[in-house]
């Protein structure tokens, strides 16, 4: 069975180990391979958004720096050298199956802050809808020990969540989770799937294993409760051999890590129980009913703003008598808001300028209040 037959919009993690040999070489035949697989999955319908490690092992090789330790200022200037590398074997590998590739350096304040958050899921969707693959890695040459994610599998994770990704699929150098390390314990068994992440899971997992690794087992799992916890699924697959991801469509050893709740409940839990309130819009009774048909909130159902927020805030929606209605996400800050309050959504471009939003709220971003399935 195809492990990937459900899932549409695929997050792909690929380590260091797995795009870079000992030597500092790009494994280029292996990449090819996997592009072809790519190819394959986009071609049945599949949005995919690759996490890519390996700028630092290619800078290093080019640059001629140590294959074992280096300084921050070294991995610096690493990263800086080999993400041009990397980005161009990615172009050249995909071009050839006629995609498109976007190279997105990400930094940790980009998937926690809300309006960088935005910004940067919406380039991702933009790119996915003109059918190009976004290509994403830390941005190791600015990032420091203190401000880093330290590994590409949290990241993947992250941006898993952030783009409300289907499936997040961790390509390593195991073919899952095991009872123990398999390395250290030949008796250890395979665990082909995982419905909750347990504090025994998490024991179940060891460290890093390969000549590039930052993490191992322990991140990964990691990786998993982060993206389970919003709504994704996440799959351990091995990476090493040709053609990884038929492989695994074809039904090669895998970990799977069930989603343990919906993305859409996830998210509504999240904007209801974990945000602070930054403002405050009142509606008009049509606006109040367009809710409750799970409609967007639109400028000209609004009567009243109190507060000032920013893009990505959480604001309270009240009704005509100022009992709160619903809770959400605005899509413009406070100041653009009071501007179109009251206004035909065809006036929102003249007023704000032509790619501004006209919702005040999208209705992905909304959660009516004392709606039993909206919040469960």
């Amino acid at each position: 069975m195809n492990p990937l037959a459900s899932y549409r919009r695929i997050t792909i993690k690929i380590g260091s180990a797995l795009l870079v040999d000992k030597s500092g070489k790009l494994r280029a035949a292996w990449l090819a391979d996997l592009a072809e697989d790519i190819a394959a999955l986009k071609a049945e319908g599949r949005e995919i958004v690759i996490v890519s490690s390996g700028a630092i092992a290619l800078g290093r090789g080019l640059l001629g720096l140590s294959a074992t330790t280096l300084t921050l200022e070294q991995s610096q200037a690493a990263a800086s050298a080999g993400q041009i590398a990397l980005s161009q074997a990615w172009s050249e590998a995909l071009g050839k199956h006629a995609i498109v590739t976007g190279q997105i350096l990400i930094t940790p304040n980009i998937t926690e802050e809300r309006r960088y958050f935005l910004n940067a899921r919406t380039t991702i969707r933009t790119l996915l809808g003109l059918h190009a693959i976004p290509i994403i890695n830390e941005n190791d040459s600015v990032a420091t020990a203190e401000i880093r994610y330290g590994d590409n599998d949290r990241l993947s994770a992250r941006v898993a969540t952030m783009i409300e990704a289907d499936l997040l699929v961790l390509l390593s150098d195991i073919d899952g989770l095991y009872t123990a390390p398999p390395a250290k314990d030949p008796a250890a068994t395979h665990i082909p799937v995982v419905d909750t992440i347990t504090p025994a899971i998490e024991a179940m997992a060891g460290g890093a294993a390969s000549h590039l690794s930052r993490g191992g087992m322990t991140t990964k799992v990691e990786a998993g409760k982060i993206a389970t916890m919003a709504g994704t699924a996440m799959i351990i697959a091995k990476g090493t051999e040709t053609h990884p991801l038929r492989a695994l469509t074809e039904g090669g050893l895998h970990t799977l890590f069930r989603a343990s709740t919906s993305r859409a409940q996830s998210r509504k839990r999240w904007i209801m129980g974990t945000l602070a309130v930054s403002g405050t819009v009142q509606v008009d009774a049509g606006a109040a009913r367009a809710l409750r048909e799970g409609r967007s909130l639109l400028p000209i159902g609004v009567t009243k703003i109190a507060g000032d927020f920013e893009r990505g805030d959480t604001i309270a929606i009240t009704g005509p008598e100022g009992r709160e209605i619903a809770r959400g996400l605005s899509g413009l800050d406070s100041e653009d808001a009071r501007l179109v309050m009251g206004k035909r959504s065809d006036m929102i471009g003249d007023l704000l300028g032509v790619g501004n939003r006209s919702e005040m709220v999208h209705r992905d971003n909304l959660v009516l209040l004392g709606a039993k399935e909206d919040v469960e």
